[in-house]
């Protein structure tokens, strides 16, 4: 199969993508993030920084039905591919949004390739506005589908889940244990008392992270027979494109603002574009975030339309997405001179998400060693 012109893009994409844009422009994402970060300048000492949560910005995205466009129809949702995810997680980069919509988008891939009731009964509750979030890895930072530490014995899960994105936003848990026919996936309530969350001390300010430990828990299994782990590989290349979507859309912030900050910053009588060692680095800049969209489309779409090539893409995207992020945060905060590193202004604020992304789901050397493989 090949994929569709123009990456599979049509009216009703195109239409969603600009509605969710105007959206998020009209609720002024960072003004809004700004007052909760107040006396947290320092992420090492101190209080943890408490996960800022907007309960009505995301009250507003599901009045606009933007959390059900992964989810299939069937279950209450829109039922939209990867190609629409996309162009969603594009605009939270570009927004630098704290979000648990970036989790549900990859929680409804991981769902999908689950033929269980209790799987579809959690994207239906999905569909109604509950938040999940990925509590898949174990301590050793693996992201293989078998690296969890967390045991499920007797109906409860014991261990620890770790690197949990978002976990103080969502409503329940998508674990990944161990069991005695391998590795299934389960749902748990976040509220329940024998569930405990220790914030990590990250410098993403858009997000939060914590380790999750279970001390007997009672859970519901979404797979059956150690089939999670095949639900894990086959949704690995949406989690991959999301999160390299993500990447493009904060890398475009980056490089629109300091372009312009290039032409209103004047130095020795001119702006500071006027200078090679301003104008050259924007331009390459422009070209890497150029190179990793095309990617993430392309990836997209083989995901929808050509599922044989889905994981090749995915991982040439997020490689591509990984190197990126480094590259653009570097030369924004860089070519903004002595205002770029100051908490005042939002390049840091980007410029720590980007760090955050690089190293999700695998940076850029991780990619292409799995890339690899597969040739």
């Amino acid at each position: 199969m090949t994929t569709p012109k123009d990456f599979g893009f049509d009216d009703d994409i195109n239409m969603l993508k600009d509605t969710y844009a105007k959206f998020l422009l009209e609720q002024k994402t960072t003004e809004s993030l700004r007052p909760s970060l107040k006396g947290t300048e320092d992420p090492y000492h101190g209080s943890p920084r408490p996960a800022y949560f907007d309960t009505q910005n995301w009250q507003k995205t599901v009045e606009l039905g933007m959390h059900a466009v992964a989810i299939p129809e069937a279950q209450g949702g829109i039922g939209m591919g990867l190609v629409a995810a996309t162009a969603l997680a594009e605009e939270i980069g570009r927004y630098a949004l704290p979000t648990p919509l970036s989790n549900n988008l990859l929680a409804a891939f991981i769902l999908r390739q689950a033929p269980t009731d209790s799987a579809k009964q959690l994207l239906e509750d999905m569909a109604s506005g509950l938040c999940a979030a990925l509590a898949l890895y174990g301590e050793d930072g693996s992201l293989e589908a078998d690296s969890t530490d967390v045991q499920f014995s007797d109906g409860k899960l014991l261990g620890s889940a770790w690197y949990v994105t978002d976990a103080q936003k969502c409503d329940v848990l998508i674990v990944a244990a161990q069991c005695q026919d391998g590795i299934d996936l389960f749902r748990v309530n976040r509220a329940d008392p024998t569930v405990e969350l220790s914030p990590d001390r990250i410098v993403d300010l858009t997000r939060d992270q914590a380790r999750v430990a279970f001390h007997a828990t009672d859970a519901e299994p979404l797979t059956e027979q150690g089939q999670g782990s095949r639900c894990l590989n086959l949704a690995l290349p949406a989690l991959l494109t999301l999160t390299a979507a993500d990447i493009a859309g904060a890398a475009e912030w980056q490089l629109q603002a300091t372009a312009d900050y290039a032409k209103v910053r004047h130095q020795f009588d001119h702006p500071l574009g006027f200078f090679q060692a301003v104008k050259h680095p924007i331009v390459d800049m422009m070209i890497a975030t150029d190179e990793t969209r095309s990617l993430v489309y392309q990836a997209a779409a083989a995901f929808d339309f050509d599922p044989d090539d889905a994981a090749r893409c995915a991982h040439l995207a997020k490689s591509s997405a990984s190197d990126t992020a480094e590259f653009c945060a570097n030369r924004s905060t860089q070519l903004h001179g002595g205002i770029g590193f100051t908490w005042e202004a939002d390049v840091q604020i980007y410029h720590k998400r980007q760090m955050h992304s690089q190293f999700m789901f695998g940076d850029g050397v991780w990619q292409r060693a799995k890339l690899a493989e597969l040739l």
